[in-house]
Parts: C-alpha cells; sequence; structure tokens
C-alpha cells in the first residue's frame, strides 16, 4: 500500500485486534513496536501512569492507540466511581498520554498518522457500559482537535469504530449470547480482527493524508434501521 517504510506503535498489541493490527503494517513494510500491559511485547507499559521510552516514542510516525478495557460491566445508577474512573484512565487518558509523547516527532518531522481505535458503542451507546461508551466517545473530540492543531504538521488524526470483532476473547462467550449478538447484525456476522486491521493500515498510508477528524464505523452497518415499506 506505501512505498515508505514508517515507524509505527501500536498499543493493546496483546489483544485479537491488537496483534491483526501489527501483523498488517507489518505486511505492508513498516517497523511496528508494539506496547502493552502484558504479554510478548517491545514496551511493557500501563498507559495510566508510566512513562514511554523517549528514544522510542520520538521515531514513532505512526500511532495507534488501540489498548482498552471492555469488561466493566455496570449500569449508570449502580457503576462505582472506581468502575469510572478505571475505564476513563485507559481508554481516553491513556490514549492521550501516549498520542501527546508520539507528537514532537511527528511535528518535528513534519508527517504523522494518529489512529485511534474508538467503538461503534461511542455512536450507538451500550448498555451496562456507560463508562466504556463515554471513554471511547471521547476519542472523538481528542482526534478532531489534534486534526486542527497538526492540520499545518503534515499529521492526521482519525478515529476508527469497530462493532462486535470476532476475537478470541468475544469467541469464548457462551454461544447463546453469539448467537444473540450475530442475530442482531445487518451482515449476520462479525467483523473478522483483519478487516480492521486493514482500514486502519489505509489510514496510516501515504494514499490517506487528505483524511483527517474522521470517524469511520466498521461495524457491517449496525443501526441501519430494518423498516421496509415494499417487499425487497
Amino acid at each position: 500500500m506505501t512505498s515508505t517504510r514508517r515507524t509505527a506503535l501500536v498499543t493493546g498489541a496483546d489483544g485479537g485486534i491488537g496483534r491483526a493490527i501489527v501483523a498488517r503494517l507489518r505486511a505492508d513494510g513498516h517497523e511496528v513496536i508494539t506496547l502493552d500491559i502484558a504479554g510478548d511485547v517491545d514496551i511493557r507499559a500501563d498507559l495510566r501512569s508510566d512513562s514511554f521510552p523517549e528514544e522510542v516514542v520520538r521515531h514513532v510516525d505512526i500511532c495507534v492507540s488501540n489498548a482498552a478495557l471492555t469488561s466493566t460491566i455496570a449500569p449508570a445508577h449502580r457503576m462505582s466511581q472506581e468502575q469510572w474512573d478505571g475505564d476513563i484512565a485507559v481508554n481516553l487518558t491513556g490514549a492521550f498520554r501516549i498520542i501527546q509523547a508520539c507528537l514532537p516527532g511527528m511535528r518535528e518531522r513534519r508527517w504523522g498518522r494518529v489512529i485511534a481505535v474508538s467503538s461503534a458503542a461511542a455512536r450507538v451507546g451500550l448498555s451496562g457500559q456507560i463508562a466504556y461508551s463515554s471513554s471511547k466517545a471521547g476519542l472523538y473530540g481528542l482526534v478532531r482537535t489534534l486534526a486542527i492543531e497538526s492540520r499545518q504538521h503534515g499529521i492526521t488524526a482519525n478515529c476508527v469504530l469497530p462493532g462486535m470483532v470476532a476475537t478470541p476473547v468475544v469467541l469464548k462467550m457462551p454461544e447463546a449470547v453469539r448467537e444473540r449478538v450475530v442475530a442482531s447484525m445487518p451482515m449476520g456476522r462479525m467483523a473478522e480482527p483483519e478487516e480492521v486491521a486493514s482500514l486502519i493500515a489505509f489510514l496510516a498510508s501515504e494514499q490517506a493524508g487528505y483524511i483527517t477528524a474522521q470517524d469511520i464505523s466498521i461495524d457491517g452497518g449496525l443501526g441501519l434501521s430494518p423498516l421496509s415499506l415494499g417487499n425487497g
């Protein structure tokens, strides 16, 4: 997709979507630095509080903020402050911290790609996960503001909003739950991690230099109305 080898950093690199992103960016010829709180990665770091190695982040051209807490389940009237703070700290503040760390090098070289992995929940909501939905919605304000501030420095900033993705964790859900989820999807299936990675790879490419401040859904038409006034 691109003839220029860049340096990319992917957070949440040990998860299902993260691994697919890493593999795709490497297949496109980029050097990829992996970051996660655990697993077989280049940098083990907690996005909430750890510092990031300056000798690494200053060379990053493509920052893919993918790490997130996804398992906090509680309705709004019962969600604890600790639960709320945990999702916001990782999914929003953590995303800001790693992106901020990479920006000086991008601005100096006058080229950069910032891609934040949000969620369809940011647009349509998700019962029982108000902190997750709110944190993912906050990423859109982050990238829009960053796009404004970076427009004359060759840096683009975009959000990708996946729907339900067939990661190993999702596929371990009870079969009845998976069937109910798939039945609600217009295309009758979940996204594959590689499909999400392909969209991210395009936004990271040279060819995507005129795309910025966008929230791009990859959810199989989630939210489309099934209403029909005809027989088709």
